[in-house]
């Protein structure tokens, strides 16, 4: 935002017109590169959306709990996420030693 362009809003407003969740998610975006910051009302809005379909998929998912798979993790696919977690897990690990 910017007070020489007209679209300058407080804290406050912000969060009253993007939610607080909005608001992080658009500032967290906000300053991604080297260019200067820049808040996008467009980014408060679009993670306004995610957060609410997420929510919504949650919900979904808790409802349906029953008929989603259960059973021992032994396929291929149950391998390879279990494979790739542990090598992420060995990374960030090696990386906090430091």
């Amino acid at each position: 935002m910017s007070k020489s362009t007209g679209n300058f809003l407080t804290l406050t407003q912000a969060v009253d017109k993007f939610s607080a969740d909005g608001m992080r998610l658009a500032l967290a975006d906000a300053g991604d590169t080297v260019e200067d910051a820049n808040f996008v009302e467009a980014m408060a809005d679009a993670g306004i959306l995610r957060l609410y379909t997420w929510v919504e998929w949650v919900k979904e998912m808790i409802a349906n709990r029953d008929s989603l798979r259960s059973g021992p993790a032994n396929t291929f696919n149950d391998r390879v996420f279990a494979s790739e977690m542990s090598a992420g897990i060995m990374k960030t690990d090696q990386n906090y030693e430091k």
